[in-house]
């Protein structure tokens, strides 16, 4: 299976601290990705050079590359960071739909994208939901604002806004941490779903939801990608000591 993504010899700087040492990672089409490790590993960070939002904070400086369909997105221009964003779109740890109704969250992004013109709106919306199972949910309660929806129902909506402006990657930073575990585990069953259809890369503290829901694993730690593989792999048979070390309790 081809490569979705390709990091080599990234590193990033805040100012004069080093978050990122040399990472090198090849992401393949349509599985789910896991970054594990420590609090301040730098698994964030590194998930957020993927679709350049860390261009965003003073002081970053980022050498190395990162391909995205054999694209290097660092040398893209300013001007052509919108497409990027709608192909790699991101899921934050806490939910964040706009201040509108269930229908216009959805309907943003095709409409701002110029994707949808107002007869093709309905069936993408009732598209986007269906793919993250909000459709039977909601379905009666369109007009209504987003922010009366439950934390779960909440973030499905944000991936719905991703699936309607038809994102090929996404990236989630923890999206579980404010949900229950009932609730996480339809987030889990999604992300299994939507695979099919998305390269997931993923942000967790829980090892047992990198375990349950990815194929392949990285072990953060320090700002170095110390070990990457297949997920049974990693955590049955790490080869680096210091990965085994995180997986069985030792720090972390």
């Amino acid at each position: 299976m081809s490569a979705k993504i390709e990091v080599a010899k990234l590193n990033l700087w805040y100012g004069d601290f080093q978050a990122l040492i040399d990472v090198d990672l090849a992401v393949r089409e349509k599985t789910i990705t896991a970054l594990i490790g420590s609090s301040g590993c730098g698994k964030s960070t590194l998930l957020r050079c993927l679709d350049r939002m860390n261009d965003r904070i003073d002081g970053v400086r980022i050498t190395g590359s990162v391909r995205i369909d054999g694209e290097d997105i660092y040398r893209m221009k300013k001007a052509e960071l919108p497409r990027l964003r709608k192909k790699v779109g991101m899921v934050f740890q806490r939910p964040n739909p706009f201040p509108l109704s269930v229908y216009k969250n959805v309907a943003f992004g095709p409409t701002v994208h110029h994707q949808a013109n107002h007869d093709e709106l309905d069936a993408l919306v009732e598209e986007s939901l269906r793919a993250v199972n909000l459709w039977d949910e909601l379905k009666d309660r369109l007009d209504e604002s987003a922010l009366g929806l439950s934390l779960e129902q909440k973030q499905r909506l944000c991936i719905a806004r991703l699936v309607a402006v038809k994102s090929e990657v996404l990236l989630m930073d923890e999206p579980c941490s404010a949900l229950d575990p009932v609730a996480t585990l339809k987030i889990e069953e999604l992300m299994r779903r939507l695979r099919a259809d998305f390269t997931i890369v993923i942000v967790t503290h829980n090892m047992q939801q990198a375990a349950r829901v990815s194929q392949e694993t990285g072990f953060m730690l320090l700002g170095e990608l110390v070990e990457f593989g297949r997920t049974p792999d990693i955590f049955t048979s790490p080869r680096d000591k210091r990965t085994e070390d995180y997986i069985t309790g030792r720090f972390g």
